[in-house]
């Protein structure tokens, strides 16, 4: 049978009575959260095309997409709650409804509040059909970091694959309960705060905390073995808070390079092994890593890669088609291989070469910088740039600092101070941000 024409639960099979959302000290059943999807479903069907998910509970936001997927009616999920932003989604793909937390989260579109489970438990589970494979679930967009976002459309089946196996590599084999600090609009937070449960059936807060004591709380409300998906970005603020956490199985980071310093102290304060994901809007996660191990990624289980001189190739059988990554890798034996950064990513100054990346993990690595990014030279601007967040240090000694580990030709000028970088729920920064920061808009 045709992957298409396969067929998919909305649930992993499992005990109905069983744990599947975390609501503050409240848990919800298995076969509770199936009955709501089968009731807000029957709401759906009244009406034709696609919803924007802005629901900020994981909770909320599963539960729409389950009944949409019932009621065959993809999820948009915006990279941005800007107005304007939403209302142009709405009129590109023919949204008839925004479905949030409150109404002037709708930019004036018409809304629907988020639904949650009334019945936290009963007895048995409805016994709901299978998702074609083939359904379009939801249409993520590029997060707009190097260009205008882009939509990407994903089937149930895809979604599912790729959870199972991220799942692999980060789910003890007697199951974990999640706490994210990620939104379920962005892919990383999708897999794994929201496929994680529905996929696998694994126990997940529906809160998504970002305060430290929130995350501790967060954590303690969950039974063990715990995973913690959060970012690099949520991870320096959880060890600059000296948080106490409870035992974790497992740390789980994306969305932005989380460097050797980070993780090695993140370990050695939380007691647990760090793992990077590998991924992107466009295929999901695709490899994963310990950090403190070193710079090699491991492939899933069935992907290869294929290396290109601006990219690569990624094939599985987990993806309805090979998608073409933008970065640049060295593949190695056995499913492995070395990230060489995005060829966009190559700063070329002098007939030398360094990543932006790299530059940037330095500058971070300086002290009393909080916050930094080195910016490339575009068509405004012939050199490279950095903007930092470091209210106790001058440029002049930043700039000295980073003298002491890169060619001069690397310095970034101008280096631009501020009193907070923008970034989005996930640590993002998009170009026009960072052209404004610098003057260029």
């Amino acid at each position: 049978m045709p992957a298409a024409a396969a067929m998919l639960p909305l649930l992993a099979p499992g005990d109905a009575r069983a744990t599947l959302w975390q609501r503050g000290a409240q848990r919800i059943t298995r076969a509770a959260f199936l009955q709501a999807a089968q009731r807000l479903a029957d709401e759906m069907r009244g009406e034709a095309g696609p919803l924007i998910n802005l629901c900020e509970s994981r909770e909320g936001f599963a539960l729409t997409l389950a009944a949409a997927l019932l009621a065959r009616r993809p999820l948009l999920l915006p990279p941005s709650v800007a107005p304007a932003a939403l209302r142009e989604i709405a009129a590109t793909h023919g949204a008839r409804r925004v479905v949030a937390d409150r109404e002037e989260q709708a930019a004036g579109l018409p809304w629907r509040a988020a639904p949650q489970v009334e019945a936290l438990d009963v007895a048995t589970a409805p016994a709901l059909p299978p998702i074609a494979a083939g359904t379009i679930a939801a249409i993520p967009f590029t997060s707009g970091s190097t260009g205008h976002p882009q939509p990407h459309a994903k089937t149930w089946g895809e979604l599912v694959r790729t959870a199972r196996l991220s799942m692999r590599r980060f789910v003890p084999d007697g199951g974990a309960s999640i706490v994210a600090t990620v939104p379920p609009q962005h892919m990383y937070g999708l897999e794994t705060s929201v496929l994680y449960a529905l996929a696998g059936g694994l126990a997940t807060h529906g809160a998504r905390p970002l305060f430290p004591a929130d995350v501790a709380d967060a954590l303690t409300q969950m039974e063990a073995p715990r995973l913690l998906v959060t970012t690099p970005l949520h991870l320096r603020a959880l060890l600059a808070a000296g948080a106490a956490l409870p035992p974790l199985a497992r740390i789980v980071s994306a969305t932005a390079p989380l460097s050797v310093e980070l993780a090695a102290a993140a370990e050695a304060r939380f007691g647990a092994p760090v793992e990077e994901i590998y991924g992107c809007t466009e295929a999901g996660s695709l490899a994963t890593r310990r950090t403190v191990e070193g710079e090699v990624w491991r492939l899933h289980e069935g992907a290869t890669l294929v290396a290109h001189e601006d990219g690569a190739a990624l094939h599985g059988a987990h993806l309805p088609a090979p998608v073409w990554l933008h970065d640049r890798i060295e593949p190695l034996d056995d499913g492995r291989f070395r990230l060489l950064g995005r060829s966009a990513d190559l700063l070329k100054v002098a007939g030398k070469r360094m990543s932006a990346a790299d530059l940037t993990q330095k500058l971070l690595l300086i002290p009393g910088v909080e916050d930094g990014v080195i910016v490339p030279p575009d068509g405004a601007r012939e050199r490279l740039a950095a903007v930092v967040v470091a209210p106790n240090v001058s440029e002049a000694e930043i700039l000295r600092a980073l003298a002491q580990q890169v060619d001069p030709v690397f310095l970034p000028r101008p280096l631009k101070r501020v009193a907070q970088l923008p970034r989005n729920e996930i640590g993002k920064l998009s170009r026009a941000q960072l052209a404004a920061l610098l003057g260029e808009s």
